[in-house]
């Protein structure tokens, strides 16, 4: 495999860069630290309104057509949006389409040097899914992270709905939910669709306050004894941690006000209660919250969904963390359609 940065160092066609923000600004970094030079950025006709980003002029796919007659496009967003997901594909069949894996925590990548770094834990890491299609997957993402290419990204999707129903969660009242990073309800949400309403509890932990007010309103018809929202971050200790307050994707542990942190084992243990199903979805701060709930996952067992994508280790150190703590689980990876390679799941039974 050849990199993307070191093809785009190589590069004869010019370089647009596609998007604004947060995104942009990491992947023009890493182009620069490389000595690379993008041509232009663009947008979508309708966010084009004359403005100008990092000092080029922002302009639209048609302009940028009447300049160049070939040229590479490099997504810098993110998006599960149907309507934009086609625009990318429809674009991939004119252009050539890279898409950089950045992730979404922390500053190490996923390239060609850091593959052949932990390449014997790549192998120890597929060897401990339990079908082929995880395999797969995995194999897939690699190729995906070192590339930069569309073809081994789309080849890692399929349904959620599929996903989820390796979990079995059950609709005979039993289930009782840790969701662990519970953003606006929506898989709590999801939760209740799946078990038909009839499920035990939900204990639905969500450190951001805008987006815990958004999850409180969601679900204001559900009883306190049905659902209980709680306004903390999950660690691997009890006590207070600093916390971003993005109300998004930026929101993280690390900076910002103090925020209280929960352990799981301590607050299952003290309020004595024996989960079925957690959900990880803290933001980059899986490993933590896995080490917290270590005793849960061995006593109990309950299924898990550990999303493995904001950091860049997530991929390898997960899965490694999970059998660690408990050998038993069955681990499937899936990841959902978006681009770029955001919602990579291990489903744990």
């Amino acid at each position: 495999m050849q990199s993307i940065w070191q093809y785009l160092s190589g590069a004869e066609k010019p370089v647009v860069i596609y998007g604004m923000g947060n995104g942009a600004d990491r992947i023009l970094a890493q182009m620069e630290a490389r000595g690379i030079t993008p041509s232009a950025f663009m947008a979508s006709d309708e966010f084009v309104r004359g403005h100008s980003f990092r000092g080029f002029t922002v302009k639209k796919l048609s302009d940028i057509e009447a300049e160049y007659s070939d040229f590479i496009i490099i997504i810098a967003f993110g998006t599960n949006r149907p309507d934009v997901l086609e625009r990318i594909y429809s674009l991939s069949e004119k252009y050539e389409v890279l898409v950089p894996d950045i992730p979404v925590c922390g500053d190490g990548l996923f390239d060609l040097e850091y593959a052949a770094q932990n390449a014997e834990r790549i192998r120890e890491t597929r060897e401990l899914f339990a079908d082929g299609f995880s395999k797969e997957v995995f194999n897939n993402l690699i190729r995906y992270k070192v590339s930069g290419r569309l073809e081994p990204l789309c080849a890692t999707i399929s349904p959620r709905e599929e996903a989820l129903a390796l979990l079995d969660l059950k609709d005979d009242g039993s289930e009782v939910f840790l969701d662990f990073g519970a953003y606006d309800g929506d898989t709590a949400e999801e939760f209740t669709l799946i078990t038909g309403g009839n499920f035990n509890k939900i204990y639905a932990f969500e450190p951001d306050f805008k987006n815990f007010c958004k999850l409180r309103r969601k679900h204001y018809m559900l009883p306190p004894d049905k659902l209980e929202a709680i306004n903390a971050a999950v660690w691997d200790k009890d006590g207070e941690e600093s916390f971003s307050q993005a109300g998004g994707r930026q929101s993280a542990v690390g900076s910002g006000r103090k925020i209280k942190t929960i352990k799981a084992d301590t607050f299952c243990a003290q309020n004595k209660i024996k989960p079925t199903y957690i959900k990880f979805d803290v933001e980059g701060s899986e490993a933590a919250a896995l080490s917290g709930a270590a005793d849960i996952l061995r006593r109990h067992k309950p299924k898990l969904s550990v999303s493995l994508y904001h950091r860049t280790e997530d991929l390898l150190e997960l899965p490694a963390l999970i059998n660690k703590i408990n050998g038993r689980y069955k681990m499937y990876l899936r990841r959902h359609e978006y681009i770029p390679a955001w919602d990579i799941n291990l489903y744990c039974v």
